[in-house]
């Protein structure tokens, strides 16, 4: 019996692997077609190897603006999270406070709110400051949706963290605010790359809130730039929109590949200890 379970389990993991790896094959398929082959002709998993279509795609679809655009649009909506984010938890971890709790239950009720709804009053909050059709202003918008997730993860990892170690530093003449900067911020690195991976995926590939606060095409971030490229060709050249759409992922791999350790012990500690 335990023999069929585990094959059943070992089953069931291979079946949701598939499911889930199917979809990118099938688009590295196509971005390595010549432009000539339709998908379903021939051997539909083997490619062609045509790497033009790479380069043909980079030239003609600016992705490497998008790019750069995505990049500054994630470092500073990262930044914010990360500087406010972790200051926002230290408070209400520590400070035992009612109205550290409330405001801890009100970004968890942030939390339910879906990111669409705060659009309309951003939007005029940014018309006011100037910061339509600018990087940094979506990097603001991005953050102040991304931020209940991150402090809920930063607390849970503070609660966890022994509190005499700040004690002793403040014993010794450091400020409460010191010794979070000095003491404990730098024992965050896990739940610090878990919200990095977590918030900085949905940040990277943001459209909700792209199109209303992006509008110039110089500003495009790269949901954008594929979706204006999609329908230049609308369905004509499926080689280099698959081409483009592989370069856009890759950022994203190498992300997670190199944060993948930590974004796991992120939450485990977090969760268990919190």
């Amino acid at each position: 019996m335990k023999n069929v379970l585990k094959i059943f389990r070992y089953l069931l993991v291979a079946i949701i692997c598939a499911i889930c790896l199917i979809p990118f094959y099938i688009l590295l398929i196509l971005s390595l077609n010549t432009p000539q082959r339709i998908f379903y002709q021939g051997n539909m998993f083997v490619p062609d190897f045509y790497f033009r279509n790479y380069v043909d795609a980079w030239n003609k679809s600016h992705i490497d603006i998008a790019i750069l655009n995505s990049a500054v649009i994630t470092i500073v909506a990262l930044a914010i999270i990360l500087i406010f984010g972790t200051m926002a938890a230290y408070t209400i971890a520590r400070f035992k406070y009612k109205f550290n709790q409330f405001v801890f239950w009100l970004f968890l009720s942030c939390m339910m709110i879906p990111g669409i709804i705060n659009t309309v009053p951003l939007y005029s909050l940014m018309i006011k400051l100037n910061a339509i059709n600018t990087l940094w202003g979506m990097g603001v918008v991005c953050a102040t949706i991304a931020l209940p997730s991150a402090v809920f993860i930063f607390t849970g990892f503070i609660k966890s963290l022994p509190r005499e170690i700040e004690e002793a530093a403040i014993i010794d003449g450091c400020s409460w605010f010191t010794a979070f900067w000095k003491i404990t911020f730098p024992l965050l690195k896990p739940s610090v790359a878990a919200v990095i991976i977590l918030n900085g995926f949905g940040i990277w590939n943001n459209y909700a809130q792209a199109v209303f606060f992006l509008q110039d095409s110089k500003k495009h971030n790269i949901p954008q730039a594929l979706s204006v490229y999609f329908q230049q060709f609308a369905g004509a050249h499926w080689n280099l929109m698959a081409a483009t759409a592989v370069i856009a992922v890759i950022p994203v791999i190498i992300a997670f590949l190199l944060f993948q350790k930590s974004l796991m012990r992120g939450l485990t500690d977090g969760a268990l200890k919190g």
